[in-house]
């Protein structure tokens, strides 16, 4: 995901599990500029990338309905509910990280 959050700790964390689960480094410096990239599918950038960016920014997005109906078209209704409970799961992590200070060893 975008780092929006500005936690150092946390892009640490998910870019080295990204690379044990067979992420490219290509696709992991464009996840910065996915909306000008080509390496991720419409799914991808459906869920992952405006989905996330949209739930982690709320109170800037308000989850716009073009969102919203975009991660419908990819993912069912359960799905949809998965990911939103992840991304609200990982950006508590982030803000407690940051928050608390929490530094990459």
């Amino acid at each position: 995901m975008r780092q929006i959050n500005g936690c150092a700790y946390c892009v640490d964390v998910h870019t080295a599990d990204a690379r044990k689960a067979g992420e490219s480094e290509r696709r992991l410096h464009a996840v910065v500029v996915w909306k000008e990239s080509p390496f991720f599918t419409d799914r991808e950038r459906a869920a992952f990338l405006a989905w996330t960016e949209a739930v982690t920014l709320l109170s800037e997005t308000y989850a716009p309905d073009d969102v919203y109906q975009k991660v419908l078209k990819y993912f069912s209704e359960k799905e949809t509910i998965d990911l939103t409970m992840a991304i609200i799961t990982i950006n508590s992590w982030n803000r407690l990280a940051v928050s608390f200070r929490k530094l990459p060893k």
